[in-house]
């Protein structure tokens, strides 16, 4: 879930409690406390669904080891063990300079034998762009259901698409949630490279900074923005040249590429058009991006498919959801970090003022930021 849409997100379930034990045994009467709760408020109907997040949940709580005494042990792989040591440097410093809640959280590790810890099931109508929300306590209203089965989240993926939906599953490898378990390095995030591992571990700290519920852009930019500048602070304190990551510009170009087409099919879907002629023109839109797509590959980038396989695979409306959440407002935390640079603790001041507003007065002053007012 981006562009690295969806590399990392929020769990299912992202607001269980947790204990400060660094295994899960302590916690596991307050995740069933919690799941009754959730069985409670809503109904028989989706028993099924909570019980697969219940179990997925307690299988990475169970999974967990601490990472330090797995460093001290000769008999563990060398290159884990290196890899675990720097995410537990880069945990360190996002307490320490970052002002990051300092926890048990990335202090753990799980290998979960799976190339993701979650699938994560976005759904749209035939001719909206609307995502198919769902709501949980807490947490708040989300454009996705998660999965910690691939094939469970194929399933329900099915029974959309014979309601005529369109639908699209994308793997998560990291997620936060959000303070209230102490969250583990996963073996999904060692396929990064260093930076971006220490990046991705920023990035879900920000999330238990500070949560807004039923806004998903503002959480997101927010801790997009962290992990970028706690990036530039973490090359900085290792003698490193402040650079702009390789793939930020075509992961820019394409976003914006993936934007456009977004906003054509929103104009496409509010003419009153015979179904049939919608659908001709969606798909005639889809190629449209595809074209452009290998167009900006040949004529800027060299010939390079950094997204070749995205745009071969099948586009839909839910396909284009991910896409721009990460980044809407990051332009906005950048003018708010700009008047006070190097002041976390007036910064996140500063942004859980704007968490607090209504969300149309937040949306207001997020776009004045932006412009750099």
């Amino acid at each position: 879930m981006q562009s690295r849409p969806m590399s990392h997100g929020k769990p299912p379930l992202s607001w269980w409690a947790s204990s400060v034990d660094s295994r899960c045994w302590c916690e596991v009467p307050l995740l069933a406390a919690a799941a009754l709760l959730v069985l409670l408020l809503s109904g028989c109907s989706t028993l099924d669904y909570y019980g697969q997040v219940v179990r997925g949940q307690l299988h990475v709580l169970q999974a967990r080891e601490p990472i330090a005494p797995l460093l001290a042990d000769p008999a563990r792989d060398p290159l884990l063990r290196q890899r675990l040591a720097l995410a537990l440097q880069a945990r360190s410093f996002a307490s320490a300079q970052l002002g990051l809640p300092d926890n048990r959280s990335y202090r753990l590790y799980a290998d979960l034998q799976r190339p993701f810890v979650v699938w994560n099931l976005f759904a749209t109508a035939e001719f909206s762009l609307a995502p198919q929300t769902h709501c949980f306590p807490i947490a708040g209203c989300v454009a996705y259901r998660g999965f910690y089965q691939q094939g469970r989240a194929r399933g329900a993926a099915a029974l959309l698409q014979q309601q005529g939906l369109d639908t699209y599953i994308g793997g998560v490898a990291a997620y936060s949630t959000l303070g209230w378990f102490a969250d583990p390095v996963l073996n999904t995030m060692l396929r990064w490279d260093d930076e971006q591992l220490a990046a991705v571990i920023f990035h879900e700290l920000a999330h238990q900074q500070l949560y807004v519920a039923d806004d998903t852009a503002f959480n997101e930019s927010f801790a997009t923005f962290v992990e970028r500048e706690g990036v530039r602070q973490w090359r900085a304190a290792r003698g490193l040249p402040a650079v702009e990551p390789p793939d930020a510009q075509y992961r820019a170009q394409f976003t914006a590429l993936v934007l456009a087409s977004r906003a054509r099919l929103e104009r496409l879907y509010a003419r009153d058009l015979p179904a049939d002629a919608m659908r001709v023109a969606k798909q005639a839109e889809f190629e449209r991006l595809r074209q452009e797509y290998r167009a900006l590959r040949e004529q800027q980038w060299a010939g390079v498919g950094h997204y070749d396989r995205w745009i071969s695979g099948p586009l839909n409306n839910a396909t284009l959801l991910p896409f721009g959440l990460y980044d809407k407002w990051v332009p906005a935390f950048a003018t708010l970090w700009r008047q006070r640079p190097g002041d976390w603790p007036r910064f996140y001041r500063r942004v859980t003022a704007l968490g607090d507003l209504p969300a149309v007065a937040r949306s207001q002053a997020l776009e004045e930021l932006s412009r750099g007012g």
